[in-house]
């Protein structure tokens, strides 16, 4: 694989996917977002991007149990991959090498 760029949005929904771990799933991640962050997300717009995201090797996904509360629906709960993980460590690196160079923000990082 290539050098791989996310967008903000693919890379705040495979942070989530990581932060929620076995509880990533696309309302799951919408929700996240909307607490955590007070951001508006369409959830066609989480599941398009954890599509894409599992298409480039980033997420994998299994399909869970039928519940009650879904209707007998099952939804289908997505993993980061060591390859996502990868990216988000070096995305975490790079962020951090160049906020260094901003003089204002020199002491509080």
């Amino acid at each position: 694989m290539g050098k791989e760029y996310l967008g903000e949005f693919e890379e705040l929904i495979l942070t989530m996917v990581g932060v929620l771990q076995e509880e990533a799933y696309g309302a799951a991640i919408a929700e996240e977002i909307e607490k955590r962050l007070k951001r508006d997300v369409n959830l066609s717009a989480v599941h398009v991007t954890l599509y894409r995201l599992e298409d480039k090797g980033l997420i994998k996904s299994k399909v869970g149990g039928a519940t009650s509360e879904r209707g007998g629906r099952r939804k289908r709960i997505y993993t980061i991959t060591s390859a996502g993980l990868a990216l988000l460590r070096t995305m975490k690196e790079t962020r951090m090498d160049l906020w260094k160079l901003i003089p204002q923000l020199k002491m509080s990082v």
